[in-house]
């Protein structure tokens, strides 16, 4: 099976093809299967995040003065990255999220200081917006910041924050009070380390990836590390997600590719009633569903990604993008445990982890639900 020939579509140019080819061939020499032990979590992903650095992929996640974030490249990157190793994907991805509200508002200064380091793989980022009450309702948000001379104190609590405990730096959003509900609220860079900063619990989840609550007591950060202007954290916010929502379903896109490529070994290898699996009718519907489940989700996929390169605004694209590619990998990812039997639930099969990793994908940068809400509201203003 081809997993690249989706790279001769209109929506790419040659060096994106030509970027996606070449960390494919990188993939398949340091990310093999059993080449990254996932055991120690937080070691892997430090080690992961060097290696991306160290290989000059990280650059493509953070913005060069001047220059937008690549929106195609973001996607090809994840979705190659999460074909071969979903650890990986989020090592690359929450470097990106992380810096970039950085990218994308920071001043010269805060530019300088931090986004070198991240694509080097020298600093790890972290995205600090979710709270235990307020987690797709931004509006709820508790974390509050009061203006004390040349510093903001910080107070409150942020939870499910990936990279929690193991970044060197959080993009925090807290309220600031400027105006009611979700325009009040300001951007931070907060070091790690900083008095009145501490890792509250680190969350274990069914596919490892570093997680944890973080608590606010008095913690004290300059004005010089608000990210854009007062209140306008959540615009911050926003624009950072826009960019990165449609690189999650890239990455759903990459697992679900992935397990249409296991699905096919496994039906063409399992000997079946004195022949294949692959022979029998009902393997080839299944696979034929997962085959177009795969193709339209990329199709969606790479519309929003375009059309954002194009500088269009893409609230119902990317949204279509991230519900259909989640949803659609969950089913063919289940589709294709189902073709491997018992096998599929065995750990250290390549099925069984792409089982754990899809299930939050669902969830985080915007619930399905959430998406669906998104996509009905803009097609009842615009149509």
């Amino acid at each position: 099976m081809n997993h690249l020939k989706h790279l001769d579509w209109p929506f790419f140019e040659d060096r994106h093809r030509a970027l996606a080819s070449e960390l494919d061939a990188w993939c398949a020499t340091h990310l093999a299967h059993g080449a990254v032990d996932h055991e120690d979590v937080d070691a892997s992903c430090k080690a992961l995040v060097k290696a991306l650095g160290a290989g000059g992929w990280l650059r493509h996640a953070v913005a060069a003065e001047g220059e937008a974030i690549d929106t195609r490249a973001i996607c090809l990157l994840r979705e190659t990255l999460a074909r071969h190793d979903g650890l990986a994907d989020f090592a690359f991805a929450m470097q990106g999220l992380g810096s970039g509200a950085i990218s994308l508002m920071g001043t010269p200064a805060q530019r300088e200081a931090y986004l070198p380091r991240v694509a080097r793989g020298e600093a790890l980022a972290a995205f600090a917006l979710s709270e235990p009450e307020a987690g797709s309702d931004v509006a709820a948000m508790q974390c509050a910041a009061r203006e004390d001379g040349d510093h903001y104190v910080l107070d409150g609590q942020k939870t499910w924050i990936s990279n929690g405990g193991i970044a060197d730096f959080y993009v925090v959003f807290a309220r600031t009070g400027e105006a009611p509900g979700s325009r009040g609220i300001s951007a931070f860079i907060v070091d790690a380390g900083l008095p009145g900063f501490e890792i509250a619990e680190r969350i274990d989840v069914i596919a490892p990836h570093p997680l944890a609550t973080l608590r606010f007591t008095n913690c004290r950060v300059p004005k010089s590390a608000m990210v854009g202007a007062p209140g306008e954290g959540f615009k911050v916010a926003m624009r950072t997600l826009d960019v990165f929502r449609t690189s999650v379903a890239a990455a759903a896109l990459g697992f679900a590719r992935r397990a249409l490529e296991e699905g096919l070994t496994q039906s063409k290898e399992r000997a079946m009633f004195g022949a294949t699996l692959a022979d029998l009718p009902l393997t080839q519907a299944k696979l034929a569903d997962m085959a177009c489940t795969v193709d339209s989700s990329a199709l969606l996929v790479y519309r929003a990604a375009w059309e954002r390169d194009q500088g269009r605004t893409i609230t119902r694209e990317a949204a279509m993008a991230k519900l259909m590619a989640t949803e659609g990998a969950q089913r063919v990812i289940d589709a294709a445990v189902q073709l491997h039997g018992g096998r599929g639930v065995r750990r250290g099969e390549i099925v069984e982890s792409l089982y754990r990793e899809i299930r939050a994908l669902r969830i985080y940068e915007g619930a399905s639900e959430v998406q669906q809400l998104i996509i009905g509201r803009d097609l009842l203003k615009n149509g």
